[in-house]
């Protein structure tokens, strides 16, 4: 049991990556705060877990906003004692984001308000209450696309997920010593309702999917797989990475400096 005894508290978790690691992460021990601003999905997914064994309470919230985010946490602490693992996951990708010219200033702000903003505020509220607990990994999804341009118009969301990156780095130099541990899991081109919303036509998904070396979209479930790895005590010696699951799409398109 890789997560035995830990309490960890996942964003985004009504579906995608973040259903998927609540299911894993519980299968491997931990005890599961599901957190979605759709707060009877969470619901569904706590109730899997616990159906299957494992232990979950479900939280709604909003992770633009401070006061849900604070709530968040103080969750897990009553629920469950403590604050182990904090998977900053949850995130959007506006159908309506396109280039700098295209994209409307609040399909801007939205994203970034939700991607970055959200980050931010799970950090702010979740930092203090690793301390409480003598450590931690945190774990914040970031995305390839931090790392090179995307060839479907996205500016938005692209920005939003290299902030997060920037902000995974300087978080992990700020709090090593503490025993905290922040690193950026970066996914590649998954086969989710998230990005399959966004690439509405098989022109779109196949101008992504030839950049990809393996051929074939990633899945929710080996996202899950890498971020379990990072919440586990295994990845104690790792922090400040930029934990690439992509396909290979970063192999062949970015040249090392």
């Amino acid at each position: 049991m890789r997560l035995e005894n830990k309490v960890a508290l996942i964003t985004g978790a009504a579906g995608g990556i973040g259903r998927e690691a609540s299911v894993l992460f519980a299968a491997e021990g931990a005890s599961v705060v599901a957190v979605d601003l759709d707060r009877e999905a969470a619901v569904a997914v706590a109730k899997e877990v616990n159906q299957k064994g494992g232990r979950a309470t479900a939280v709604g919230a909003d992770v633009s906003r401070a006061a849900d985010c604070e709530a968040m946490v103080a969750a897990a602490e009553s629920e469950f004692g403590r604050l182990d693992v904090l998977f900053n996951n949850a995130g959007i990708m506006h159908s309506d984001d396109d280039d700098a010219i295209s994209t409307d200033e609040q399909v801007w702000d939205l994203t970034m308000s939700i991607n970055a903003k959200g980050v931010f505020l799970g950090c702010k509220f979740g930092i203090p209450a690793l301390r409480r607990a003598g450590g931690g990994s945190i774990i914040n999804t970031a995305s390839f696309v931090a790392l090179l341009g995307a060839a479907t118009p996205q500016v938005a969301y692209t920005a939003s997920k290299g902030a997060v990156l920037s902000m995974t780095r300087e978080l992990a130099v700020l709090h090593a010593r503490e025993g905290i541990r922040v690193n950026a899991l970066c996914p590649g081109p998954l086969h989710t309702e998230l990005l399959m919303k966004f690439l509405d036509t098989e022109e779109k998904k196949a101008r992504r999917l030839v950049h990809i070396p393996m051929g074939r979209f990633g899945e929710a479930k080996e996202m899950a797989q890498a971020a379990l790895w990072l919440a586990s005590d295994e990845s104690s010696f790792t922090t400040g990475a930029t934990f690439v699951v992509d396909g290979g799409i970063t192999s062949a398109y970015v040249t090392p400096i």
